[in-house]
């Protein structure tokens, strides 16, 4: 869905407000689509050669692009490489999306788990804080490969204030895990989860970590979000 804000009405209301209240955190430019943007994302939503899997739900896949091109403008990714992690959807079904945007085809369609304190089945509750083992959501960009107590592993950089830029401080990084598959939801009712990383299957981690490393584009989406929450990037 596409939301267009009128800066303008905005300045009228916040001039009845008190001084006082007027206090108060900048107001940022929100994500926004021209008529023509929003043909274009649905053109290409529309053509995604899914193969054999599902495609991400169309709204996550909107605000993921939007992004996409923001940050590609500006330097910030280097990859036509658009992985999605839709944390509004069960962990128990297939919700991370790899996406190769220069032949608009899906990689990859895998499970992926949320932070142990981020929710039981489904996501709700998440944090930029050290030590919170949740979660964090927006826009990311990936970075360099290392070898850790998971294999082979993805260190990630949050792009957003105050939501995310916290990640390399965290640790939090893609890697492989073997609570992250269909025989541990089979046993527990629920997929498995980390400590607020964005982990894998391990039969999938490499071939995804080859893929998406050095300065590719990930977004982590909740529908509660719905992205009325603004970019605020990393200077």
């Amino acid at each position: 869905m596409v939301y267009k804000f009128l800066p303008a009405f905005a300045v009228f209301l916040f001039s009845f407000l008190p001084i006082e209240s007027k206090k108060i955190a900048p107001v940022y430019a929100a994500y926004t689509a021209t008529p023509t943007l929003a043909m274009k994302i649905q053109s290409i939503y529309t053509s995604l050669d899914a193969k054999e899997y599902n495609l991400p739900q169309f709204e996550s896949f909107s605000n993921a692009l939007i992004g996409f091109y923001q940050l590609k403008e500006k330097g910030l990714i280097e990859k036509n490489i658009l992985t999605i992690v839709d944390f509004s959807l069960s962990s128990n079904v297939k919700r991370l999306w790899v996406i190769d945007l220069t032949t608009n085809a899906v990689l990859f369609n895998t499970l992926v788990a949320h932070g142990r304190n981020t929710g039981e089945e489904f996501a709700n509750s998440f944090s930029n804080q050290a030590e919170s083992f949740k979660s964090s959501l927006g826009f990311y960009t990936t970075a360099e490969v290392y070898n850790g107590k998971h294999g082979m592993s993805l260190k990630l950089d949050g792009l957003e204030k105050g939501i995310n830029d916290n990640a390399r401080e965290r640790a939090v990084v893609i890697h492989g895990a073997d609570y992250v598959s269909d025989t541990f939801i089979k046993g527990n009712k629920r997929l498995g989860r980390s400590q607020g990383c964005p982990a894998v299957p391990v039969e999938m981690n490499d071939k995804i970590i080859n893929v998406i490393k050095n300065k590719s584009c990930l977004y982590i989406y909740h529908s509660f979000r719905n992205h009325q929450v603004n970019l605020k990037l990393i200077s």
